[in-house]
């Protein structure tokens, strides 16, 4: 599980460091790819096999927007290795698409962790923490 948000900087190369708590969950492999809302999701290899196989599960899955999901996932995935330091490199294509300049937010958001520009995430949660606050909890499970 990735929980927690952690303010970082990538260098120069578009290097990051990954935080201490995620990297033995990566260990084993990971990639990143375009998120929604403009960052960039970080899966383990484990999460991609799960959600290619509830892709191929749901129905119908010939449409244009079943068609558009697979191609914007799967083909924006980018299989990474941290170094011996944690560190891991976006590409200038993903760092492009999330605005990704220096200063960074990772979220752990259970079963992936995201990587936000940290103005967009700052703006992100401006706009929706009061909702979140007032949200009610009917049939929704709750962490407390």
């Amino acid at each position: 599980m990735f929980v927690g948000s952690y303010p970082l900087r990538l260098d120069e190369k578009g290097r990051l460091a990954l935080p201490v708590r995620f990297r033995d969950q990566v260990a084993d492999g990971m990639v990143i790819k375009k998120g929604q809302e403009r960052c960039i999701y970080g899966l383990t290899m484990a999460r991609v096999a799960e959600q290619s196989a509830a892709m191929a599960a749901m129905a119908p899955s010939d449409t244009a927007r079943a068609r558009m999901a697979a191609r914007m996932s799967f083909g924006s995935m980018v299989e990474i290795e941290p170094d011996k330091t944690g560190r891991i490199t976006i590409p200038a294509s993903l760092r492009e698409y999330a605005g990704l300049d220096r200063d960074v937010v990772i979220v752990g958001v259970d079963t992936r962790f995201e990587i936000w520009d940290a103005a967009n995430w700052e703006a992100y949660v401006a706009e929706l923490e009061a909702a979140y606050a007032d949200l009610e909890s009917e049939g929704m499970p709750t962490l407390s």
